[in-house]
């Protein structure tokens, strides 16, 4: 609405005086000449589509790296080597980067005595203890609680999705009333990652309709 004021303002004088006025009008809050023009816009529009190509590619540099890493020692043999250095009842274990290097590892969360979580790190290649730390979590009884009753441990429940693929990474689902083990396989191709859920008593493996829904 301003910019038509202004250019009605300016051709009114323009007519009154016999004069030629050059006018540019601008918006409320920037001037026409502070806009990206079309190719300016199309450049930015291509420098974000890069970054998140670029993006993309990193993460699934990473993906193929765990997935590749986890050939050596699977998710189950993780599991042993963590309990003999921690022992207690295996929780969650996955292939994981641990820092700037891009080093694979396998991060297995072992529950202790009392409220007591040990981290245990586990080499890909050679199944060695790389170092372990413990910690007290305030979610120690829900966990109890839903591994209660249960025969199906984490390493059981990695052994049977490794039917579907590689597996990558195990964990315990202890929300709501379905409560499972959730694991994350890749295939052989390396380029299809899928979840699947275990039965804490019956190891059946089932898809994760979940998370085909997200997808």
């Amino acid at each position: 609405m301003k910019r038509n004021i202004v250019i009605a303002t300016l051709t009114a004088a323009a007519l009154v005086t016999g004069g030629t006025v050059a006018a540019f009008a601008a918006g409320d809050d920037e001037t026409t000449a502070h806009r990206p023009t079309g190719a300016a816009a199309q450049a930015a529009t291509d420098r974000d589509d890069a970054d998140d190509s670029a993006e993309d590619r990193r993460d699934d540099t990473d993906d193929d790296r765990a997935a590749a890493a986890s050939g050596d020692v699977s998710a189950a043999d993780a599991i042993a080597a963590a309990l003999r250095s921690a022992p207690g009842t295996a929780v969650s274990a996955e292939l994981d980067d641990q820092d700037d290097n891009g080093k694979v590892v396998w991060d297995v969360d072992v529950l202790g005595k009392g409220d007591t979580w040990h981290s245990v790190l586990i080499d890909p290649a050679s199944g060695k203890v790389l170092g372990s730390h413990g910690e007290s979590e305030d979610d120690t009884a829900e966990v109890r609680a839903a591994l209660k009753g249960s025969s199906v441990t984490a390493a059981e429940a990695a052994r049977a999705a490794a039917a579907k693929g590689t597996v990558t990474s195990v964990d315990l689902d202890d929300d709501g009333a379905s409560r499972a083990w959730d694991v994350e396989t890749r295939a052989a191709s390396g380029k299809a990652d899928q979840d699947w859920r275990v039965d804490l008593t019956s190891g059946k493996v089932t898809a994760d309709r979940a998370d085909d829904d997200e997808a």
